[in-house]
């Protein structure tokens, strides 16, 4: 059977820099076409890249990438295993000159490197008069206030550059999914209009896109569900076939786990509708998928259907969001809960007093932060009373100076009260709101170059 292996080393910017390689030889030794995916760009991070590539045109990409690419590029290029990543983020030929920089050094001075473009539209006719995606009802496009705006472009220019000879593709803003369908497209010859094909491909860039979510690492649950090894846990491999079969397994002898509810959890997994999961180049069906266990750490799915790609592409639009700060105290010992809560109704009336309080979120970190919120703590924690406790204060403001002059009051309860305070540490970050417009297919051109280096 002609099965074509895909390895995801990363699931997001920050993932393990040491994932990549062990998923790398394993797919050496299982021998075969092959390819490795490096997922590390979400909104938030090329939101990030946008506002960085503001003061500094040369950066822009994942700053973790050549990191990532190191250990293993040699080992691809030598066995014909083509990466692909979207590590361009908000400067994806940038990224591409770091990889070739790198190439040089690794002694690789044939390197391919296929560069995707055309998901940024800001400051182009495309981004005219869009309407809302359906979860930002309501939102009203301002041009002249956008930072940046990308569009999540699909699998057909990856697969493009993979036809070209790229050893190694770098987009930027596409969907999760689509740098595994890309190499499918590539290898298998999948025309446009094989949606049930399409969507077996989505399925699995999806149970990929998230990395050691898939093998047990976000599923571990202590005493619930429990998993082993998760300080060595192996990252997924698709097996996939020209008919859309998938199996999802993970390197040898690595930590984690591979089985109905780690996959079941994964695929469910930001799935706005099972029945019409919205890609940019297939609507995915997972309401008829099956899945088997055929061994230790590796279940077979089948079933996906596909129907034709939505019309509109969508695309997140970054907006200046004022700006954030944040200061936290501790309190420890004997009454430590009391003296914290003090500190918060202190902390709440200098806010009153500088016209800041509406704007403002106090939290005591381990008893009322991720549950409850300003109105007190849920129902049943009224009696707890650790021995330390962190008092966390968060506000939107406007200007920099109004988040400074706030935060500040977190620094004056060490001589001003209540007793015990420590610790404290602030920050003031300008804030980046992010939305979200469809944009019609026909007004995007995504291009895709090879470069090589005499282009660096």
């Amino acid at each position: 059977m002609d099965l074509l292996r895909i390895g995801c080393g990363s699931g997001f910017s920050g993932d393990r820099l040491d994932a990549p390689l062990p998923v790398v030889e394993a797919l050496i030794a299982a021998g075969g076409p092959a390819a490795l995916m490096l997922e590390v760009l979400g909104e938030r991070t090329l939101a990030l890249a946008q506002r960085e590539r503001l003061h500094r045109p040369e950066a822009g990409y994942e700053p973790a990438l050549v990191d990532l690419l190191r250990p293993i590029l040699a080992r691809c290029v030598a066995h014909g295993i083509p990466i692909v990543t979207n590590g361009g983020a908000a400067n994806p030929r940038g990224a591409a000159r770091a990889a070739l920089a790198l190439a040089r050094e690794l002694g690789l001075p044939g390197l391919r490197v296929g560069v995707v473009e055309g998901d940024d539209i800001r400051g182009t006719p495309a981004l005219a008069g869009l309407d809302p995606w359906e979860g930002d009802a309501g939102a009203v496009l301002e041009p002249e206030r956008v930072i940046a705006a990308n569009v999540y472009l699909g699998a057909a220019p990856i697969a493009a550059a993979l036809r070209q000879g790229a050893q190694l593709v770098i987009t930027g803003r596409c969907s999760d999914p689509a740098l595994a369908l890309g190499p499918m497209l590539a290898h298998f010859g999948w025309g446009e209009a094989e949606w049930d094909r399409l969507a077996a491909g989505t399925l699995a860039g999806h149970l990929l896109e998230c990395g050691a979510q898939v093998t047990g690492g976000y599923f571990a649950d202590p005493g619930v569900k429990d998993v082993p090894g998760l300080a060595e846990i192996g990252f997924p491999i698709a097996e996939i076939d020209a008919e859309g079969g998938i199996l999802i397994t993970k390197p040898p002898g690595t930590g984690g786990l591979v089985d109905r509810r780690t996959v079941t959890e994964q695929m469910l997994y930001e799935l706005h509708d099972p029945a019409a999961y919205l890609t940019p180049d297939v609507v995915l069906d997972i309401t008829g998928v099956t899945l088997t266990e055929e061994g230790p750490d590796r279940v077979r799915l089948s079933g996906a259907r596909g129907r034709p790609r939505p019309p509109a592409l969508k695309a997140t639009v970054s907006l200046p969001g004022g700006w954030l700060g944040e200061g936290e105290i501790s309190y420890a010992g004997p009454n430590a809960r009391a003296r914290a809560e003090l500190a918060g109704r202190v902390l709440r009336q200098r806010l009153e007093k500088l016209g800041l309080a509406a704007q403002a979120r106090l939290d005591l970190i381990g008893v009322v932060s991720v549950f409850g919120g300003d109105a007190g703590p849920p129902a049943g924690l009224d009696d707890i009373a650790p021995p330390d406790i962190r008092l966390r204060l968060a506000l939107a403001t406007a200007t920099r100076e109004e988040a400074e002059r706030a935060v500040r009051e977190v620094l004056s309860l060490y001589c001003c009260g209540p007793a015990g305070g420590g610790g404290v540490r602030s920050r003031v970050v300008d804030r980046i709101r992010t939305l979200s417009f469809l944009v019609p297919r026909e007004r995007l051109s995504p291009t895709v170059s090879l470069l090589t280096l005499e282009d660096a």
